[in-house]
């Protein structure tokens, strides 16, 4: 993996350029019909879906927080509770995920917001030696070893997906 630097790059890669953190950038052609757009990334790059992560937002009583999980599983909203030592979380609403985050739906990256979230990746992916994460828009993903993203985002692991 190269280190990209590209002026006109998203939050993300900005940020993980200001880092010093190597990365590839992933992209493909976006299909607006694509109902799921962690398996489109998948799909489009030919990468196992346990390799592709996606972002989610929930809220919390202490506001949002970021949940990254494989693509081919879900969020599990008790043990993200737990990991981010709350009793409840809902998911976030998309407009306020959207406005916190500074990223559409769909094209959220855990790397670069506005602001700085609570960040959780789920344990599975220390099994990987890069992750695919999104890049920032639909259509971008971004390849980096979990290590960086964990760095990047000041983010804590734990066991928040459900596999299927």
């Amino acid at each position: 993996m190269t280190r990209k630097s590209r002026s006109g790059g998203t939050p993300a890669t900005v940020a993980l350029d200001r880092a010093g953190i190597r990365y590839a950038v992933r992209a493909y052609e976006h299909d607006p019909a694509a109902s799921s757009y962690g398996t489109e990334a998948a799909q489009a790059l030919g990468v196992d879906p346990a390799a592709v992560f996606k972002t989610l937002l929930v809220e919390g009583q202490g506001g949002l927080a970021v949940g990254i999980v494989p693509v081919d599983g879900s969020l599990d909203l008790k043990a993200i509770a737990v990991a981010l030592g709350l009793k409840k979380v809902t998911m976030a609403d998309p407009a306020s995920a959207e406005r916190v985050t500074g990223y559409v739906v769909g094209g959220i990256s855990p790397v670069g917001q506005k602001r700085a979230l609570p960040t959780v990746l789920d344990v599975s992916a220390a099994d990987r030696e890069t992750i695919l994460v999104s890049g920032g828009r639909r259509g971008l993903d971004l390849e980096l070893s979990p290590a960086d993203l964990l760095a990047v985002t000041g983010g804590t692991t734990a066991p928040i997906a459900r596999r299927g």
